[in-house]
């Protein structure tokens, strides 16, 4: 925290505009070092805070690149630290000309994550303020950016908060009434923090239910394309993603290995997998293909089994319907567009599953696909509110953590349990919260999570 770091904060590839971004004490002293003017005359640590300046940055006597430099003097930065930022043209070699320009005159390369790391260990934001970041950036949808956002304004925050000061509130009423029993009375709060415990206890409840849908929201729906071989299952793949990303081919077996793709279907994401198709083989390449697609379809949110109209159900396809008890399914009665050897009602009586009949060649019935795929997953429409959705793993599990610890402050008061049982429940559900806003938390677990950021973020 006491050194200045630098890196580059735009894409490293060819573009209009690149990046480099300054943060620390040291700031406005590296930037003065390397900046001039036109005409030389303006002092570049003299400015008003947030403004912009055009010039020219030099190493040495050296010219580097034509710049306008943003000033921003602490506390209200980013960071909370002096802020510079260099906007220089945004080629590949300017750019890494600049920053080398930068730390050789008194910056630090900066980590992954560590501006944002900087920002949440100065009390600009908590850890799950910190998290959405990325998760902005990563937003595959217009619901996940919409998600993040409210994240990063804090919804998140201001839930766990409202909990965690009911929850400290009662701790220290009963840590109170344990010193000073001769004026706090405990006569009859048995009962009445059981109401207390019930309410927040339906807050974290509610937050948890959210999590299955944040996730989806976030990382889209993990969908599988199961089917036997040259069933048209990478035919479908390319018709989704509009490209021809899987090689089709005659050849039964052409698919060997797991694609994967992210697919947007107004507003629906699916983090969509092509695999192998499902038949008995010898090929031991193949095989492992096979195996692989088994393993991708037990953990997958949907499968979308496509089966060859065109030819006669077998024991490969019995094997395929095994698979897919208990999960989403839709099966798409594929090659519409030939002559159908069994009747579209067959698979609906063997699976119980709804059937489409589409045409990958004609491209037909995607629109119904996406009708389908709306109503399993989100009631028929995509609707985004203002509940609060959790879309982290981590934060779940500390939900779950809280839940478990409320549950166990309820049981000591239907046992009569002492207040004191109460007190250790409650601070265990409250720590497990404060690891959602970075209040509980472990240094490692700080900086396992922003070395997942990407550079100069």
């Amino acid at each position: 925290m006491e050194t200045t770091i630098a890196a580059i904060s735009t894409a490293m590839s060819a573009s209009g505009i690149g990046i480099v971004r300054i943060s620390g004490e040291n700031s406005m002293d590296v930037i003065s070092r390397i900046y001039r003017s036109k005409g030389g005359r303006k002092k570049i640590k003299e400015v008003p805070s947030h403004t912009i300046h055009y010039g020219y940055i030099y190493d040495g006597d050296e010219l580097i690149d034509e710049v306008l430099v943003m000033i921003m003097k602490a506390p209200k930065t980013f960071t909370g630290e002096d802020t510079v930022e260099i906007d220089c043209h945004g080629g590949v070699f300017a750019m890494r000309r600049v920053l080398e320009t930068v730390l050789k005159n008194g910056a630090e390369i900066a980590a992954p994550g560590e501006f944002t790391k900087r920002a949440f260990l100065n009390g600009r934001m908590d850890l799950s303020q910190a998290e959405a970041v990325m998760d902005v950036i990563q937003a595959k949808n217009e619901n996940a950016l919409r998600s993040s956002m409210d994240q990063l304004k804090g919804s998140v925050k201001k839930a766990v908060k409202e909990i965690r000061d009911t929850l400290i509130y009662n701790i220290a009423y009963i840590e109170s009434a344990l010193d000073d029993p001769e004026h706090i009375s405990l006569e009859g709060y048995p009962q009445k923090l059981m109401k207390i415990v019930d309410k927040e206890q339906k807050k974290i409840k509610q937050l948890l239910k959210t999590s299955s849908d944040g996730k989806i929201i976030q990382e889209g729906i993990q969908t599988v394309i199961l089917g036997k071989p040259n069933a048209g299952k990478s035919s479908l793949l390319n018709l989704l993603i509009g490209e021809n990303r899987a090689i089709v081919t005659d050849i039964a077996g052409t698919t060997r290995d797991i694609l994967e793709e992210y697919i947007n279907l107004h507003g629906i994401t699916l983090k969509i997998v092509d695999t192998a198709g499902i038949r008995e083989t010898e090929d031991v390449v193949e095989k492992i293909g096979v195996n692989k697609a088994r393993e991708m379809a037990k953990n997958a949110d949907l499968i979308l089994y496509v089966v060859d109209s065109s030819v006669p159900l077998d024991k490969n396809d019995e094997d395929i319907m095994e698979m897919l008890d208990g999960k989403k399914t839709i099966i798409l009665y594929n090659k519409s567009d030939l002559k159908p050897v069994f009747d579209i009602n067959c698979l609906k009586e063997k699976t119980g599953h709804p059937v489409i009949s589409v045409s990958a060649k004609e491209e037909k019935g995607i629109n119904e696909l996406e009708d389908k795929i709306r109503e399993m997953f989100f009631g028929g429409e995509i609707s985004f509110n203002d509940e609060v959705y959790i879309t982290n793993a981590r934060h779940k599990e500390a939900l779950a953590e809280a839940d478990k610890s409320l549950d166990l402050v309820r049981n000591s008061i239907e046992m009569g349990m002492p207040e004191d049982f109460f007190s250790i429940d409650l601070m265990n559900a409250y720590e497990s919260l404060g690891k959602i806003t970075g209040e509980s938390v472990e240094d490692d677990l700080v900086n396992e999570i922003f070395s997942k950021f990407c550079m100069g973020k």
